[in-house]
């Protein structure tokens, strides 16, 4: 059965864009297939299928690189209660449902450092619209680069273990900066600094994964958005801490299937609004008398947790192409309802043979 642990790996590398998925290599692969009599045509066949299935999550040979295309589509929806208050008496109320559609493309590049540490930039273009308001929201999301590095050699059989940094810029359009219910935002509105490692192990037929991170969000000062006739000056966002796993199945040299399921939990988020100043009467009738006080405009917003169970299906559409589909959902309320998306990865040898002349 070492023969199908190929395919089933290369879907392990597949995942969404709004998620972490345990790293993996194809290193690691290519020593678990222990060679057989007979077997040369299909080791080939599952070299070809490494080559192919190598995105933003696999370790590069020094000098190697690679180039990945994926799409995500990410569906929230909700209810907004108005009320129409008279006295006590409510004269009328309506519920409108108030849906959010987030369109991802993502560009990945990854470059080999060295045969155990590779480079990655992440490109996304974002769109996003939503029903309430009928608002939209256009153009470049956040860039982020990572390195991922493996500080033990890859052993067959054992575990395999990869360390990862990764660095998140406010590219996008801030959520921060834009017009209440004009705009959507793309982008964070901050930067962000995650550090985690994952592990993997082969079980023929099986792979097993998991992975754990932290996310250490920057605050964001200088600010003039208007909010409910306030205006917001700083954002001291809470940090996050994730954790995922998994595992993968092949079915056959060409198809793979993948389940995973990954939580996140996000610290509160403090906004820091213009000071208020307000005049309180002290004093009496015959005395008045005013007091100036000054109100610190702060808001606190509650912790969250997000968690999301992902499918995904892994098929080789030709000798040199994997095209990776995913679909997941959210089992927490701050959750997207519905995620969909695939990736797959974009021939460069032109750029290859260039290097080479």
């Amino acid at each position: 059965m070492k023969r199908f642990t190929g395919i089933m790996i290369a879907c392990v590398l597949m995942g969404g864009t709004a998620f972490v998925w345990a790293d993996t290599s194809k290193d690691q692969a290519r020593d678990a297939l222990a060679k057989q009599d007979g077997d040369t045509d299909a080791q080939q066949a599952l070299e070809e299928v490494f080559e192919a299935a190598e995105n933003n999550y696999s370790l590069l040979k020094k000098g190697e690189k690679s180039l990945t295309y994926s799409f995500s589509y990410s569906y929230f929806g909700d209810q907004a209660i108005d009320l129409n208050v008279s006295g006590s008496v409510i004269s009328s109320a309506s519920v409108s449902p108030s849906l959010n559609h987030s369109f991802t493309n993502t560009f990945s590049f990854d470059y080999g450092l060295l045969n155990n540490l590779t480079a990655s930039v992440s490109l996304p273009l974002v769109a996003k619209f939503e029903t309430q308001e009928d608002v939209t929201g256009y153009g470049m999301g956040d860039v982020s680069l990572s390195l991922r590095w493996q500080p033990w050699p890859v052993v067959p059989g054992g575990l395999n273990k990869t360390l990862f940094a990764n660095f998140s810029t406010a590219t996008g359009d801030s959520p921060y900066e834009i017009i209440i219910d004009e705009e959507l935002s793309t982008g964070s509105g901050y930067y962000s600094l995650g550090f985690g490692g994952s592990v993997s192990k082969v079980l023929d037929p099986v792979v097993l994964f998991g992975s754990l991170s932290y996310t250490h969000n920057f605050n964001v000062d200088q600010l003039h958005q208007v909010r409910g006739g306030r205006q917001l000056e700083a954002v001291e966002p809470g940090d996050s801490y994730s954790l995922s796993g998994g595992f993968a199945y092949s079915l056959s040299y060409d198809v793979s299937l993948t389940t995973s399921i990954q939580g996140s939990f996000s610290e509160e988020s403090v906004f820091d609004f213009t000071d208020t100043v307000q005049t309180i009467n002290i004093g009496t009738d015959e005395d008045p008398q005013e007091r100036i006080v000054i109100l610190d405009n702060k808001a606190t917003t509650q912790e969250s947790f997000s968690g999301v169970m992902n499918f995904a299906l892994g098929v080789r559409v030709s000798p040199t192409t994997i095209v990776n589909v995913n679909a997941g959902f959210g089992l927490t309320e701050d959750s997207p309802d519905m995620l969909v998306g695939f990736s797959m990865p974009l021939d460069i040898s032109g750029l290859k043979r260039f290097d080479e002349e």
